[in-house]
């Protein structure tokens, strides 16, 4: 993996070379995915779909091409792919125009404690709107989902199971595929969250057989403003549309309308074109490092920072011990130092991490906690970069006179 792709990386702040360890948030992009978009502006701007002149069918073939690469991607066919804004939109499409429907006063939808807020607030509204009952499945102290609960929650044949693939705040991989199967063993159809899975691990929504996936671009080195929702092709075909105006439509009269063919029934107005390009190039580049390799270096890189990390008096670490049980994240605190506080100390040594409740409140409260600091890697992280983190943390300790 290179560091060198990334030009923001060659940068210094407060004169110190800059360690990005926020990759959870938002990742770097490279190079080639700045030039692309470039590149789209300069040669190409035009809308898409709707015209005939040469720059909009150029405009239109480079965005159906981005839609093609991620297709293949994630083992859906391009009718599956539909493009939003960030998985936020995606859960909120699919609470909307495929759960409200389903549900009734009574019904349960299931989620998890260590859900990002974007998977717990669209379900709260639909609740409150359906008389549906929401329920949670519970971690074990390891920070693993307690699967006794998971399975004594299915047995009561929930409409719907809404589950992080990936956790943002303790690393842990779900076992997707085993909830899935159980879920779909009992009737209820499937969300996955995959947010901080997509970009870390290979993902194949046909194996998971997932009914519905949602990722954002700007955490898989793509643009912000851009994301896709995977929806199982014979349950899109019967979904209405979320919103409704140009280009979603097949023909508008006073009194009615009919829609769009898949993916554009669910395509409101002109897209992001520049995002979805640029996201179909990150695609391009972490195909070409291979989405196995990529997963391998980030075991590699969180083995070494938690055994590092553990060595660092008054660290205490959330999640699983086990590098192999978790991708992508490392949250912690350091004694009783507030995270923010922390964060300002290692923001002075170039190291950005994060600190905060990281949209998971539940989570938060079932860790005891308030708040955690927080490092994630994507491919541009080093040992380097780690080594570095462990010298600042270390450096924060004298700070805080530990």
């Amino acid at each position: 993996m290179t560091h060198h792709d990334f030009p923001l990386l060659q940068g210094t702040i407060n004169g110190k070379k800059i360690v990005y360890l926020d990759s959870a948030a938002t990742t770097q992009k490279p190079q080639i995915v700045l030039k692309g978009i470039t590149d789209f502006y300069t040669t190409a701007n035009a809308n898409v779909h709707r015209g005939l002149h040469t720059l909009s069918a150029r405009a239109t073939a480079q965005y159906e091409a981005a839609r093609q690469k991620i297709a293949r991607f994630i083992g859906a066919n391009d009718k599956e792919v539909i493009f939003v804004r960030n998985t936020t939109e995606g859960i909120n499409l699919v609470a909307h125009a495929f759960a409200k429907s389903r549900l009734k006063k009574g019904d349960i939808i299931v989620s998890t404690v260590m859900e990002h807020h974007s998977n717990i607030v669209p379900w709260q509204l639909i609740a409150q709107e359906t008389g549906a009952n929401l329920c949670f499945i519970p971690i074990t102290e390891e920070g693993l989902l307690d699967m006794q609960m998971a399975m004594e929650l299915l047995e009561k044949k929930p409409v719907l199971l809404a589950i992080t693939h990936v956790s943002n705040v303790l690393g842990t991989i779900n076992p997707a595929k085993e909830l899935i199967r159980l879920a779909h063993a009992h009737g209820t159809f499937v969300l996955v969250d995959a947010a901080q899975s997509v970009p870390h691990l290979p993902v194949n929504v046909h194996d998971l057989d997932c009914d519905f996936l949602a990722f954002s671009g700007h955490k898989m080195l793509g643009p912000t403003g851009i994301g896709v929702l995977f929806g199982k092709q014979t349950l899109l075909d019967r979904m209405h549309p979320f919103l409704g105006g140009g280009d979603m439509i097949k023909e508008v009269h006073l009194d009615k309308s009919t829609w769009n063919e898949l993916p554009w029934k669910f395509e409101a107005g002109t897209p992001d074109i520049a995002g979805a390009i640029g996201l179909g190039i990150a695609v391009d580049y972490l195909m070409t490092k291979g989405m196995d390799n990529v997963f391998r270096h980030e075991q590699e890189l969180l083995a070494y920072a938690l055994q590092k990390m553990k060595g660092v008096k008054d660290v205490i670490i959330y999640g699983p011990g086990d590098a192999t049980k978790r991708s992508g994240v490392i949250s912690f605190n350091l004694a009783d130092i507030h995270p923010h506080d922390l964060t300002t100390v290692m923001d002075e040594e170039g190291v950005m991490i994060r600190s905060g409740h990281h949209c998971a409140q539940p989570l938060m409260g079932a860790l005891g906690v308030t708040a955690t600091a927080r490092i994630s890697i994507s491919v541009y992280t080093t040992k380097e970069d780690i080594d570095t983190f462990i010298t600042a943390l270390e450096k924060a300790q004298k700070v805080f006179r530990l």
